[in-house]
């Protein structure tokens, strides 16, 4: 952004000259109720002038935005709230046409002043609306420049709600209503609008199908009633929308079961949509009536945000007494644990800690407390090791170390980890080893945004990722090691060694993390950054969120709380425990934050889905494990229902360190782990996985055929770790997608060829590109074939693509795990098939 010319520099002094030092509005309140809370802004002029300068209370500082039209500044005033009053104090750059606007979601707005031909200065607005957030929505600039706000002052009464009536009239009796299809005439879409039972509405036989209806004008909405037909819907959502285009959930149902059903919702619209996503029967989705009804609904208290972080968070500083012992009371418990209930978060306030070694077991995770890893140092080491296992690290999973720096005590620390085991945010200070003691069986791994001085020794690590870092050096690798956006790493060499490395990182946003300011805490938010090369801090770009804006997840939280949390506006910090679930948590809002310490696990009970996200910007999914039922869900975890399209480029929504499994703790079942609809996702760490060991574990037992389900476009996976399941483990059908670093076993126990035999084709890919697929880009992928219940098997292939130009593979290999089956080729019909028991990787380097 240039500088803004002397006069008009001058200018904006002398209209300074003018204004009090302190302002005061004639508001019926002294202290504004945004003063101090979260804003966010469309665009920062530059790092002078944030959002929060604008609510800051001070008049000598301000927010600027981009020089162009349609911007935007907002707070978050933590709860919801009557308004009375808005005051705008504007710098000489200044809005001639805005909105002011409220919401109670941050995702859907009302308007509840309008602003034509303003004149700058201060604008001091009488209002009446109700909504957690308030926003100034720019039409039109006065000058070259953006929209500058010295202030920013909201007025009112904080925390309050009008008890309602839900009104027992159907306001959609009678509207105008359409339908994505009909099976014929005589069953249009108006017959479930017609107030007769005796007619209905019937769509064609396929997935998805809506219904809606146009109720002429907004309403608030209250309930939603259905009459279902035979031909019902199982899984469907009731949707809401201003415009008839774009679309807010206000309740998504996954275990419909037809008849009559009515549901509450909360919400507003002029436009209330029935979306079917899974039939209940062969037929289509078929429905008597729908009855809308509008009104606020009854009152409940509010969901309270922030609170103690639960008996499983240990918050630990440099003078906690008999601190080691602490660390090796836990790993005693943990260190062989891997299908256990114990979860743990070490939490390290900044400082020095002398002499310690953090042994590091199943389900614990330690973290500084800093906003910066060097806050928070230990003269000493945090350890993986594989004692428990004779030597053996391909079982070392779900743990975690994050945000500290480290000086180790012999000069180099030890983290031999396997899957879902993420080394984030750490400096090194020394060396780094990821093999176990005695150099046994290794299978990780991950590394982001760290700093390491000294060499890496991956060793008989068989894979590694590592992303956004720096190394002092690395020492060697045995399948597959990839590096993007690492400053010191090795070359790519992987036509004849293990190599692959592409210079900088297209999209990355770090994870959201939990930090001390003072004795407060808060979720530092990470931004996007694109083409990046080396770690983020310390001045990591991002936003802090208070957490009294977090429902804060401990033992004995219910579904029901989680969603009217999330529905309230407040993001979720799911503290350690394993949590049950009778209903979907859905989050429905833009910029939600669902962050899990100690990898916390939710578990979907009686056949639900275990988390919908709606299609909306930057919501931030981190930290948590999601453990299949034992009653088929069909899918664990939804981006974006199906259909979805909106354009989230400047502000996708990211899946870091979430992890899924199915079966290994007992029985689970699954069709899907992971469907993402929307456009743009990053997944940036995963590990999806159909146990191969544990209880509950057969080829039918813990049934799981899809691993990854990709329908969305533009979206990029960094660190993609899926294995043995039934059919696809990736099944990619959306455009531009790309992947850095793929690791894959097929399942173990696949009982005969004929069991994967499907098209003519023996054995499903690992990664699969649909056919209809003009363009993706994939490098560094790995897929090992271990067929114990039939050595006999021979996989055509372990990756299968539509030969097009748009659609290239970098650094592709399959490897026979000890002769246990085999490869007929590495891709399609291409590469040379594995053989033997010498596990000696089949390889191309470029396909097509």
């Amino acid at each position: 952004m240039k500088l803004r010319t002397l006069g008009v520099a001058l200018a904006a002094m002398a209209a300074l000259v003018t204004l009090p030092l302190q302002q005061r509005p004639a508001a019926a309140a002294d202290l504004p109720l945004s003063q101090g809370k979260t804003a966010t802004s469309s665009s920062d002029e530059n790092g002078g002038t944030p959002a929060a300068y604008a609510v800051d209370g001070n008049t000598a500082t301000r927010w600027s935005s981009a020089a162009t039209d349609s911007q935007w500044l907002q707070v978050d005033l933590g709860s919801s709230a009557t308004i009375t009053k808005v005051v705008l104090n504007w710098e000489a750059a200044y809005g001639s046409d805005y909105r002011i606007q409220t919401s109670a979601d941050g995702s859907t707005w009302t308007d509840v002043k309008t602003v034509t031909g303003g004149d700058g200065g201060t604008d001091s607005l009488d209002v009446s609306g109700q909504g957690r957030y308030v926003r100034m929505y720019g039409v039109h600039r006065a000058t070259q420049y953006g929209y500058s706000l010295w202030e920013f002052q909201v007025f009112g009464t904080a925390g309050t709600t009008t008890p309602g009536t839900c009104d027992t009239a159907n306001a959609a009796q009678g509207k105008a209503a359409t339908a994505s299809s009909s099976e014929n005439a005589a069953n249009s879409a108006s017959a479930a609008f017609d107030g007769n039972t005796a007619t209905r509405w019937s769509s064609a036989f396929s997935d998805p199908q809506w219904v809606q209806v146009d109720l002429g004008a907004s309403d608030d909405l209250c309930r939603v009633d259905l009459n279902w037909e035979a031909a019902y819907g199982k899984a469907f959502q009731i949707q809401s929308s201003t415009d008839g285009q774009n679309w807010t959930v206000l309740k998504s149902v996954t275990d419909g079961t037809g008849g009559t059903a009515s549901y509450d919702v909360s919400g507003k619209g002029r436009y209330v949509r029935i979306y079917g996503t899974t039939r209940g029967t062969a037929y289509g989705y078929s429905l008597w009536e729908v009855a809308v009804h509008t009104g606020t609904g009854t009152s409940t208290p509010p969901v309270q945000g922030g609170g103690d972080l639960g008996p499983n968070v240990i918050v630990v500083d440099p003078s906690t007494p008999d601190l080691q012992g602490k660390f090796d009371q836990v790993f005693a418990q943990q260190e062989s644990n891997q299908f256990g209930t114990g979860r743990y978060q070490f939490l390290m306030k900044p400082g020095t800690y002398n002499g310690i070694n953090a042994q590091v077991g199943f389900y614990t995770s330690v973290s500084g407390l800093g906003l910066n890893p060097d806050d928070t140092h230990i003269n000493g080491d945090i350890t993986v090791d594989a004692g428990w296992f004779n030597g053996n690290a391909t079982q070392n999973f779900w743990r975690s170390a994050e945000n500290l720096s480290i000086t180790p005590s012999n000069g180099t620390d030890r983290w031999a980890v396997a899957q879902a085991a993420p080394f984030r945010r750490i400096h090194v200070q020394g060396g780094l080893n990821l093999a176990p003691n005695g150099y046994g069986w290794a299978s990780g791994g991950y590394i982001a945004d760290s700093k390491i001085d000294g060499t890496v020794g991956p060793y008989s690590q068989q894979q590694w990722y590592t992303r956004d870092s720096s190394v002092g050096g690395w020492t060697n690798g045995v399948w597959n090691m990839t590096f993007t956006g690492v400053q010191g790493a090795p070359s790519t060499n992987f036509d004849s060694g293990p190599y692959t490395t592409l210079d900088t990182t297209p999209v990355s946003r770090e994870k959201p993390y939990l930090y001390l300011d003072g004795s407060t805490y808060k979720v530092f938010v990470p931004s996007k950054r694109t083409n990046a090369r080396g770690v983020s801090w310390p001045n990591t770009a991002g936003t802090s969120l208070p957490l009294d804006q977090f429902y804060v997840v401990k033992s004995g939280a219910t579904a029901a709380t989680i969603n009217a949390a999330l529905a309230q506006g407040l993001n979720l910090l799911f503290t350690p425990g394993v949590y049950h679930l009778d209903q979907t948590i859905n989050v429905t809002r833009a910029n939600t934050v669902v962050l899990g310490l100690g990898l916390a696990t939710i578990v979907p009970d009686n056949g639900i889905d275990a988390m919908h996200v709606a299609d909306v910007d930057g919501v931030r999914l981190a930290g948590f494990l999601i453990d299949a039922g034992r009653s088929n869900s069909n899918t664990l975890l939804q981006i974006g229902p199906s259909g979805s399209s909106a354009d989230h480029s400047a502000n996708p929504t990211t899946m870091q360190d979430v992890f899924v499994r199915i079966g290994g703790a007992g029985p689970g079942l699954a069709t899907n782990s992971v469907v993402v609809n929307s456009d743009d996702v990053v997944i940036d760490h995963t590990w999806l996985w159909r146990a191969d060991h544990g209880e509950g574990v057969g080829w039918d037992t813990n049934r799981a055929d899809y691993g990854l389900v990709v329908n969305g476009d533009d979206v990029l996976a960094t660190g993609l770790f899926v294995e043995h399941f039934n059919k696809y483990d990736v099944l990619w059908n959306g455009e531009n997608g790309r992947t850095i670093f793929f690791q894959n076993e097929k399942a173990y126990d696949v009982p005969n060829a004929a069991a994967v035999t499907h098209d003519g084709i023996v054995g499903y890919a690992a990664y699969k590109v649909a056919d209809s697929v003009s363009t993706h880009e994939a490098w560094g992928l790995g897929s090992y074939c271990n067929f114990t219940s039939d050595p006999s098997i021979v996989q055509a292939h372990g990756f299968q693509v539509p030969v097009k130009t748009g659609v290239k593979m970098h650094d592709i290999l399959v490897i026979s795990l000890g002769g246990k089956g085999q490869y007929a080729h590495v891709i399609n019909n291409t590469g040379a098939p594995t053989s033997g028991t010498d596990t000696v990787p089949s390889k191309v380097t470029q396909f097509p």
